[in-house]
């Protein structure tokens, strides 16, 4: 099968995926074939790549954004039929035995194996995964679409749900990638007379205009005083002057919520009156949960959302990923693997 693989820890900009050609996988136990026709791009790609999450051995075939049709079974797999059309998250394995798991956080799970980190992913022809670890694709959604939802959407729901975000409240979204243009979309469907506050990079026209065409009520660049306190914020940035502007601009009592594994730089020294005191929160976000990835595909299809997404082909990983870094992608990146 082709593949783009990691096989060093580099810049980006040097080009460091490899397309190779790899044996294809085989289902062991309960495991599943995919067929893959679609793999979103994620910044944790170019964290892996990068080194701030580098993968556990080389070469890695990365990308948790997985849509395609079950090719094969593994012997005791029973959940899935051959031609099923299915989905991986970035979640691709966890113990299920330690308090973690047992308590429904199993995105804390010591073990917990993660898809194009510690398994190869889906920047690939086929993979294999548990089929406890697989979803089925509403129907709604075509391959493409489907794939930002399985990472993009599912961890922006899990940052939401983590915010304390309710109807009537006012939302400030740091950054307005992939994540965030989905998440506005839930916000506006879940909570429809709250307020949604955007901010991105300084002239990054094409996300404020996408911004605004999906009901931000007001739009602005990280720095920026809105015209009213942020109840909760959410950051998705990968950078770590945000964080100190969403605590500035938040009201007290309010939580400012990091959707981010890593960052590239470190957060600004914080003001302890001006950005922690009056009972301000911060909160993390680490990876995701197959409820959360349950919970949140159907609700996509309900809303439904509208995924705007720019295709790549497979040998232009690379490219993608430099635009990714520059945030030149309005909404969410794309890997057509067989076009």
């Amino acid at each position: 099968m082709r593949a783009a693989v990691i096989t060093k820890i580099a810049p980006v900009e040097e080009n460091p995926l490899e397309l190779v050609d790899l044996i294809d996988p085989v289902p062991a136990g309960n495991q599943i074939l995919i067929k893959i026709s679609a793999c979103g791009i994620c910044h944790t790609e170019l964290d892996e790549i990068e080194g701030r999450v580098p993968p556990t051995r080389f070469p890695m075939v990365p990308g948790h954004e997985i849509v395609g049709r079950v090719e094969k079974l593994g012997p005791q797999a029973s959940k899935f039929k051959v031609g099923d059309r299915v989905g991986v998250a970035w979640i691709n394995w966890a113990c299920g035995r330690c308090h973690f798991c047992l308590v429904g956080a199993e995105n804390l799970c010591a073990e917990a194996r993660w898809t194009g980190k510690d398994e190869d992913g889906g920047y690939a022809q086929y993979t294999v995964v548990s089929e406890d670890f697989a979803y089925p694709i509403p129907e709604l959604f075509t391959d493409f679409q489907a794939a930002p939802l399985l990472c993009a959407g599912v961890i922006g729901y899990r940052a939401l749900r983590l915010s304390g975000m309710a109807d009537g409240k006012v939302l400030g979204l740091y950054g307005f990638g992939a994540s965030a243009h989905i998440v506005i979309q839930v916000v506006k469907h879940l909570q429809p007379n709250s307020r949604v506050f955007v901010f991105t990079r300084v002239g990054q026209t094409e996300h404020q205009e996408l911004a605004r065409k999906l009901g931000a009520d007001w739009v602005g660049a990280t720095g920026d005083t809105p015209p009213a306190k942020l109840d909760c914020a959410i950051d998705f940035t990968p950078v770590g002057e945000p964080v100190r502007e969403a605590l500035r601009n938040l009201q007290k009592g309010g939580r400012v919520v990091v959707n981010a594994i890593r960052k590239i730089t470190t957060i600004p020294e914080l003001n302890y009156a001006e950005h922690l005191w009056w009972e301000k929160e911060l909160k993390s976000v680490a990876n995701v949960t197959r409820r959360d990835v349950r919970e949140f595909l159907p609700l996509a299809a309900e809303i439904p959302i509208k995924p705007q997404i720019k295709l790549f082909k497979l040998e232009e990983a690379n490219d993608a990923l430099i635009l990714l870094k520059q945030g030149k992608i309005s909404g969410a990146g794309v890997l057509n693997i067989n076009g």
